[in-house]
């Protein structure tokens, strides 16, 4: 579970990302609830949200007197997506995770100092950005004592996860050592703290997850999973997030993208980036680039790997690898579910990987992943049923966090 977190002076907290002072109690009417713990969905059914959590959910949902209430005939409600492999810069950025549906994000490393401020700040009822949950630096030690050095740094960031490395980029690179690996999890375990491991190959998973790694944060992408693998993430319940848009953004600028004339797109903060992407040179050398066309095929290995150890039972958290240049915050989590779906799961399978699955495999699920009585009231509000079709989770219509809506 995530560390104590030590409050803020409550002047700062008031300046980080907190919404005016609103009305206590809100009543979300008419809507049909998607609740997030895999029931049938509710027609025309009540959210009752007091302070930030919700009170009640449902058809049968008693409106306490003097309410405020926001109607919602003819939306679908859901949960608010957790993206369990992001990348979080600065505190801004959670304003963008938002406005695209994606509530809470686990920042698997680098985030500056703004963000653990805005973690700290996040346990209110004022609250309309994306809570955020953090890592520190993503260590690389050579050696086992560096390691344990390394770690005891981090730990003491109150981090909420140990990031490592275990990948040589295709063979261009170094990789951490089995030796050093072992050290870095077993002083992070010695400290009370998970680990989270970046890794590329099957080989790799096996050490990693033979020396106690807590999650794997990526697709194995080299080689089809096999019994052994499963046997071995099964056995200690660990969860797998296949951040397959982070494949995707390796190979995809090679040309210009379609969609970067969507019009959810296009209200992206970060659109600047699109002239760049779209020069002719940098097209020309993605498309000759090695790497790049290996990570094509890793994409689809990805894909069916996914597919494979969901059904064998193994949990699935939606994550993305997003935060690092061209790889749009909140628009490729909800490219990433389309992927997902693609790949061979149903929509409801999918959309239990980035709700109350997320929550679980990421320790969070006392507060988040469904809306039941006592959890944060994060949702998305949809115009259309993503149930029937996946890529509905476009069709937003607004997202509130902690009962207040986000600016869009």
């Amino acid at each position: 579970m995530p560390f104590p977190r030590p409050a803020l002076p409550a002047a700062l907290g008031a300046l980080l990302f907190a919404a005016p002072l609103v009305a206590q109690v809100r009543a979300f009417t008419g809507a049909t609830l998607i609740d997030g713990t895999g029931r049938a969905p509710v027609a025309n059914a009540t959210v009752v949200v007091r302070d930030g959590r919700v009170v009640a959910a449902g058809a049968q949902a008693a409106i306490p007197a003097g309410a405020e209430r926001v109607d919602l005939a003819g939306k679908w409600v859901m949960p608010g997506l957790i993206n369990a492999h992001g990348h979080v810069n600065a505190a801004r950025e959670l304003g963008t995770y938002a406005m695209y549906g994606t509530t809470t994000v686990f920042s698997l490393g680098g985030e500056a100092a703004d963000v653990f401020a805005a973690r700290r700040a996040q346990d209110a009822a004022t609250l309309n950005r994306s809570r955020v949950f953090v890592s520190g630096p993503v260590l690389a030690p050579n050696t086992p004592d560096e390691a344990r050095t390394q770690v005891a740094g981090v730990v003491a960031q109150q981090t909420d996860f140990v990031k490592i490395r275990v990948d040589d980029n295709l063979g261009t690179a170094r990789k951490m050592t089995p030796e050093v690996y072992r050290a870095v999890i077993d002083e992070a375990h010695r400290r009370g703290s998970r680990v989270a491991t970046h890794l590329f190959y099957l080989d790799d998973a096996k050490g990693l997850l033979d020396a106690g790694a807590d999650l794997v944060a990526h697709s194995i992408r080299d080689a089809e999973v096999d019994a052994a693998v499963i046997a071995q993430l099964k056995a200690r319940n660990i969860c797998v997030v296949p951040t397959l848009m982070r494949e995707v953004s390796t190979f995809v600028y090679e040309s210009t993208p379609a969609w970067f004339e969507d019009p959810l797109f296009k209200i992206h903060p970060d659109r600047a980036q699109v002239p760049g992407l779209m020069d002719p040179t940098r097209q020309q050398a993605m498309r000759t680039s090695t790497a790049a066309q290996r990570y094509k095929v890793a994409l689809e290995v990805a894909s069916r790997n996914l597919k494979t150890l969901h059904d064998a039972g193994v949990a699935i958290a939606m994550g993305t690898d997003t935060g690092p240049a061209a790889r749009f915050q909140g628009y490729f989590e909800l490219m990433e579910l389309e992927l997902m779906a693609k790949a061979g799961l149903t929509p409801a399978q999918v959309l239990a990987s980035a709700t109350r699955t997320a929550a679980r495999c990421m320790g969070v699920e006392r507060d988040l992943g469904t809306l039941e009585a006592g959890k944060w009231a994060d949702f998305v509000v949809l115009d259309a049923n993503p149930l029937s079709d996946i890529s509905n989770v476009r069709k937003i219509s607004a997202v509130w966090i902690a009962g207040n809506r986000v600016p869009r």
